[in-house]
């Protein structure tokens, strides 16, 4: 297969996975966005037209579970395939991986995750905890070691820093040149009741499990009553505990049962569900 095409075809897969995810129909634009604009600076290079070196560095904010993670994986496999990243892993790291407990301990740290994320993306969640300590905390000599790291390395290494949408722009506000650093920054929507049902279902055709018509019903409360009293409930982490919850209470309904058909193998009923609403 030639070149180009492979590279296509690549480029499209990824896509058809970053499409499946449920809801961040910004997120999915600005990600389509950063690609054509990449390749059409490439084929002005080409052409000797003038051309914008692409700083690819970015900023997720949102809460847990609102697809964080995923998307940083699929932007690193895009990326190889779009030939920016040699590699396209994913390391994802926090700030016990970076700042150390002596002078000097805390930059070896941050250089050996640096080397270790080289040809891909290097993902550090929850990154405003890094400023959290003041002056004197070994935190600020990861974010100055990363930011030479990024400049070093900036044609084959793309460094993503995570987390809740407040703290994070605190955080970009406590060091006035990391904003500038860091041109592409993504917000991440929590679910709403909808979305969080067609999660559910996805995570349950991965598993070859269905929710009945009343359990459904039940899991729709579920996600409902949780949204008032939980802080985070428009997350994916709380349909997941859920669904496995349920998966958990059916199996211990059906363990003692004999001639068991593929019907009931997959199906979660309403039984099920109230059962891990009890756990939750």
């Amino acid at each position: 297969m030639p070149a180009d095409r492979k590279k296509n075809q690549g480029v499209e897969e990824v896509f058809q996975e970053l499409d499946s995810m449920v809801g961040l129909e910004k997120i999915k634009q600005l990600i389509r966005e950063i690609y054509a604009f990449v390749e059409i600076q490439k084929k002005r290079q080409k052409e000797d037209l003038a051309f914008e070196n692409t700083v690819l560095h970015m900023i997720f904010k949102g809460n847990p579970g609102s697809g964080k993670t995923t998307v940083a994986r699929i932007i690193g496999r895009l990326f190889k395939e779009m030939g920016v990243l040699q590699k396209g892993h994913v390391l994802e790291i926090e700030r016990a991986d970076l700042v150390g407990e002596y002078i000097g301990h805390t930059a070896q740290k941050t250089r050996e995750q640096l080397k270790k994320a080289q040809g891909g993306v290097l993902f550090i969640d929850e990154a405003y905890s890094l400023a959290r300590g003041g002056e004197k905390d070994f935190g600020k000599e990861a974010i100055d070691c990363l930011c030479k790291g990024m400049e070093d390395n900036r044609d084959n290494l793309v460094l993503i820093l995570a987390g809740y949408t407040d703290e994070m722009d605190w955080f970009l506000e406590t060091n006035p040149g990391l904003r500038s650093r860091f041109p592409i920054h993504l917000t991440f929507p929590d679910y709403n009741a909808g979305e969080l049902l067609d999660i559910a279902d996805m995570m349950l055709r991965k598993r070859q499990y269905v929710l009945s018509a009343a359990a459904r019903e039940e899991l729709r409360l579920i996600i409902e009553a949780k949204s008032k009293t939980h802080q985070h409930s428009g997350n994916a982490r709380l349909v997941r505990n859920i669904i496995e919850r349920s998966m958990r209470r059916q199996a211990v309904r059906l363990i003692g049962k004999n001639g068991l058909t593929r019907e009931d193998l997959m199906t979660i009923t309403r039984e099920d569900m109230l059962k891990a609403r009890e756990d939750l």
